[in-house]
């Protein structure tokens, strides 16, 4: 649960799936029977409709600007966002049943959400982040987050990393390469897990801990110093219920992310301006409810950096990028 796979007319924007015949008929109907792909609404899907409506779930879907919440709101409204199976476990388990399948053909090879660039560029700028606050360096544009030091934050090989819906599990093999050795990745889908699983071996990462867990219910018990999230929040809002489901998101990496630590969020559907007036409702809801039992403690998460740096496209004559990603420190 990491991630979009991007429309046929995209195909520039991104790399395309790895050479070699792509699954047969017989292997796809059983890797798909196995998990009994059928959508939270009851329908059997083929992957040629589940590929279109996740495609069209994600790209006709925008959650409400910073401007359009209201203090007296705790959650945006549920027809504000269109539902789509990407919302559902069953899309996923049917996803990564198909990779599976396909893996024997192409060896190593699996699909980079959000493209290969883009995965470049976040995991270069995730190690310079850390290796700055390594060193008590500010990070903040405004200057009003400052990271000390400690022996926690002095080494990456040291540092507990989590990734949060970690799919095929290739964002954690990236980090590794960059002097992160304390990797655990979580998915509620178990082939999910088992593909990331096979993926680490084959690739030299057999140390990467590979764990089924549902982000909202999480059973891990223990809190890291990063906290990847590369599509998953995006995912959680399309589901029918989103509105408690990402208020339940919340709730669990509050307690994910150690004091301190640090949460990556990537989404191809939320700004900046967005994710941030989402953390701002998480401050004041926890604020007001710790005012009213006579409590005083600080918020949840502040803004700590985000990346400038991805590249961007022209639709319709305006210049935008297509994925945000913001740095939050747990406080």
């Amino acid at each position: 649960m990491a991630g979009i796979r991007w429309s046929p007319e995209d195909a520039d924007l991104l790399p395309a799936r790895p050479p070699g015949d792509p699954v047969s008929d017989d292997d796809r109907s059983v890797a798909a029977d196995s998990w009994s792909i059928k959508s939270d609404y009851g329908s059997t899907v083929d992957d040629d409709q589940r590929h279109a409506d996740a495609v069209e779930g994600f790209s006709g879907c925008s959650f409400p600007a910073a401007s359009d919440y209201s203090s007296d709101k705790d959650a945006p409204d549920a027809n504000e966002v269109e539902t789509s199976l990407m919302g559902s476990q069953s899309y996923w388990n049917a996803t990564y049943a198909e990779d599976l399948a396909n893996l024997p053909e192409h060896g190593n090879s699996s699909e980079v959400w959000f493209g290969v660039e883009v995965m470049d560029i976040l995991v270069k700028w995730t190690k310079n982040l850390c290796d700055n606050i390594c060193r008590g360096l500010n990070q903040s544009d405004n200057n009003s987050c400052k990271s000390e030091p400690s022996d926690t934050f002095r080494d990456l090989s040291s540092w507990r990393v989590l990734d949060i819906g970690t799919g095929n599990g290739l964002l954690l093999q990236e980090l590794a390469k960059q002097g992160f050795h304390d990797l655990t990745g979580v998915d509620y889908s178990e082939r999910a897990i088992e593909l990331a699983k096979t993926l680490a071996v084959r690739g030299g990462f057999s140390y990467i801990n590979f764990v089924v867990d549902d982000v909202l219910e999480t059973k891990l018990g223990r809190s890291f110093q990063l906290v990847m999230d590369k599509g998953t929040l995006d995912a959680i809002g399309l589901h029918p219920d989103f509105p408690v489901k990402r208020m339940m998101y919340w709730d669990s990496v509050s307690h994910l992310v150690a004091p301190g630590g640090i949460l990556v969020i990537t989404s191809c559907n939320s700004t900046k301006d967005e994710l941030l007036q989402e953390v701002e409702q998480l401050n004041q809801q926890r604020l007001g409810s710790q005012e009213e039992n006579s409590r005083t403690e600080s918020a949840v998460f502040q803004y700590l950096d985000h990346v400038q740096n991805y590249p961007t496209i022209t639709l319709g004559g305006v210049d935008g990028s297509r994925v945000t990603t913001v740095a939050l420190v747990r406080l």
